[in-house]
């Protein structure tokens, strides 16, 4: 495998935007007779390494969580002998630094680049403006790590498949343990997609539980300063305060609510977190119930898991171990070549066939992306932060997994019905 980093892609690109913008208007034009999609998009050469496209943050606040995705993503290659039908693979990696640059990326590994898939997205926002080229290229894009229900519900196309759990889901497996300490809630949420569906899917199983709404807070996306808030939240005294903040902001309000001497008095949740935002806190101020799609310490993990998590561990001594964004890069990029190798071809259309079929098994459950909106059923993990922390790095118990027999018609139960969704998956 070769790799190549390309900061200035700008510069170097063999198109202009606005050539680039034509090419793009064509592959749209053809309508149904040219689902096969223009030749500049599908050929692939016959020889020499196939191409994989990766767009993740080379810069900003998604920087650390783009590099455990690429640490991932590079494993499942290793796995594979960075080889595929017998090729070598040739891994881009373009930075994602807005949504503007990331679909502007993304463009340039479909359209120039001719990659035979793209593994990129560590936000919402930005995966959300990715996934309009991938439809219009006709080139699949798979997104490990965003949470956002557009991306495959009202907003879904035949090309983009979607890793981590929705915030709905993610909400439904952590509502009945924040129900179980009580039905008076505060709710704290970044002003941007992902916080509003956190805010949307909460409140609605707050209502069908009987509960209280006591206030409802939006905070601009990278506030540094959360106190007037927690003076909020302190004198209405929820039971729980409920967050829908992403990354860094949830890292940074938990640190100003540990430093308020918040914490343990009011309980916190998040229905989805990351490994580094915790860390990134501290263990004296970690606290709160979360959603994770995986822990490197759960003593559930199938063997498989057990494994890779070692291998990350040894391959990164005297580091952190593997976090849930290692893991969401490596099971993606894992599905993706699992259903290259079922199709024995690079054809974008095979390729989207195969991922709706694919299932990875190992040794519990059957696990991947359902055919009608390209969403992963996996199971939902819910855990809580130690009371008393004394490991450097494992701070969380697991609590709950929903749903608990995760079979493939508990999930798909779990992960909601065509009509909760909103997917109106065009035909291909």
């Amino acid at each position: 495998m070769t790799t190549r980093h390309d900061e200035q892609h700008s510069e170097r690109s063999l198109w202009s935007r606005r050539q680039m913008l034509k090419a793009a208007g064509g592959a749209m034009a053809g309508g149904l007779a040219s689902l096969a999609a223009p030749g500049i998009v599908r050929a692939q050469s016959q020889s020499g390494p196939l191409k994989l496209g990766i767009v993740f943050a080379k810069q900003g606040v998604w920087t650390e969580q783009s590099k455990q995705l690429v640490d991932g993503v590079t494993l499942a290659l290793k796995h594979k002998g960075n080889q595929i039908l017998g090729r070598d693979i040739e891994l881009l990696w373009y930075d994602e630094a807005n949504p503007q640059g990331a679909q502007q990326n993304i463009s340039k590994l479909m359209y120039q680049d001719k990659v035979f898939a793209v593994v990129g997205g560590s936000n919402s926002g930005t995966s959300l403006a990715m996934s309009s080229v991938a439809a219009r290229a006709q080139i699949p894009y798979l997104c490990p790590g965003a949470a956002a229900a557009a991306l495959t519900g009202s907003d879904c196309n035949p090309y983009i498949f979607r890793t981590l759990t929705t915030t709905m889901v993610a909400s439904r497996a952590l509502a009945p343990a924040c129900l179980d300490i009580g039905k008076n809630w505060y709710y704290l949420a970044a002003n941007y997609a992902y916080g509003q569906d956190i805010y949307n899917s909460m409140s609605g199983l707050l209502k069908q539980a009987g509960g209280k709404e006591l206030g409802y807070d939006k905070a601009p996306l990278g506030t540094s300063d959360y106190s007037s808030f927690i003076l909020k939240i302190r004198q209405a005294k929820p039971d729980v305060v409920m967050l829908g903040l992403p990354g860094g902001d949830l890292s940074t309000f938990l640190k100003q609510w540990a430093d308020m001497g918040m914490k343990g008095k009011i309980p916190v949740a998040c229905p989805i977190i990351g490994n580094i935002d915790l860390w990134s806190v501290g263990a004296e101020a970690a606290t709160g119930y979360y959603g994770m799609p995986w822990s490197f310490s759960n003593p559930q993990n199938p063997q498989v898991e057990k494994e890779f998590a070692a291998e990350y561990a040894k391959m990164h001594p005297g580091q952190a171990p593997c976090a849930d964004k290692v893991w969401l890069g490596w099971y993606t990029t894992r599905v993706l070549l699992e259903a290259v190798e079922k199709a024995q071809s690079v054809d974008a259309n095979k390729i989207v066939k195969s991922l709706e079929t694919t299932r990875i098994n190992d040794g519990a459950y059957d696990a991947g992306y359902r055919s009608w909106d390209h969403q992963m059923l996996h199971p939902c993990m819910v855990f809580k932060v130690k009371d008393k922390i004394t490991d450097k790095w494992d701070w969380l118990d697991a609590v709950a997994q929903e749903p608990k027999q995760p079979s493939w018609e508990n999930l798909n139960a779990l992960f909601g019905t065509e009509q909760e969704i909103g997917c109106k998956m065009p035909p291909h």
